[in-house]
Formats: C-alpha cells, sequence, structure tokens
C-alpha cells in the first residue's frame, strides 16, 4: 500500500541504515506528497500518492535524458539509480491486454458512443489505473477504440 506514513517508515530506516541513495529519493518522494496535499489542502489517498510517485518517475526519466545528452554519466548514474528505486514502489503495470480489456470496460460502463464521449470514458478508467499505466497511452487507445470504424 502507498502511503505517506509507509515512505516516512522507509525514510527512517534508510537513515538508520546509512543509505544515502534511499534517504535521498525518499525524502525527494515525501517533499512532494507534503506539496499535492498543500496544494489539495487534504491528506492524499493512495491513488494520489501513487501519482505523485508516478510524476517523480517521470521527472527521473526526463533527467536522465537529458543528462545522456549532456554527457554527463555521473548525473546519469545517480537519475538511474532514483528511478530504479522509485520503480520498486509503483504498482505493477498493466499489459497491452489488460489494459485494452479495461479500456472495454470503461466503454460498456458508461455507453460511450464516439470520440465525443471520450472524457466520461477517462473520467471512468482514470481512478482505476492510477500509477498503473501511462495516461497518454490510456488516450490513445481510449480514442483508437471510440474512432468510427
Amino acid at each position: 500500500m502507498l502511503s505517506r506514513a509507509r515512505f516516512e517508515d522507509e525514510l527512517k530506516q534508510a537513515i538508520r541504515g546509512g543509505d544515502d541513495l534511499r534517504k535521498r529519493t525518499l525524502r525527494m518522494v515525501l517533499s512532494a506528497i507534503q506539496l499535492a496535499e498543500v496544494e489539495r489542502r487534504s491528506p492524499l489517498d493512495e491513488g494520489g500518492v501513487a501519482g505523485v510517485l508516478q510524476k517523480e518517475v517521470k521527472t527521473r526519466q526526463e533527467a536522465l535524458a537529458e543528462a545522456e545528452v549532456a554527457n554527463r554519466a555521473d548525473l546519469a548514474k545517480s537519475a538511474q539509480e532514483e528511478l530504479a528505486l522509485l520503480l520498486t514502489y509503483l504498482p505493477q503495470p498493466l499489459s497491452p491486454d489488460e489494459l485494452e480489456a479495461l479500456v472495454r470496460q470503461a466503454i460498456a460502463a458508461t455507453g460511450a458512443k464516439g470520440p465525443q464521449d471520450m472524457g466520461r470514458v477517462m473520467k471512468e478508467l482514470m481512478p482505476l489505473l492510477q500509477g498503473r499505466a501511462d495516461g497518454k497511452a490510456v488516450s490513445a487507445l481510449v480514442r483508437s477504440l471510440l474512432a468510427p470504424a
């Protein structure tokens, strides 16, 4: 289960164990969670924490790409290590077949008939997929399945 309390406990363990990578990464995650909670003015649920983690993963992926372009092996290594650690906390991503099945269920549940119903389908889907699928990929799949044949 993803929660702020879990990350706080893991941070304490990392501090006791002297694990600098985990300590640094978990502090960044907790900071991002706290910022999101302040913006929302309420504690994040598991889906919200997964969303924050997903943003942190994306940030590390972008940092890794930029470091590689700049030929900065030190920064690339750091970003790669942080990325690997963050990915251990995210739920297992959905396979393309599982994702398509969920999208088809959401289309049936909302009674969507065409591209104009995309918003309703996405609203139904995104809470189920939080942290398990990329929003752009989901959007593209929904659009293709709702497109007129």
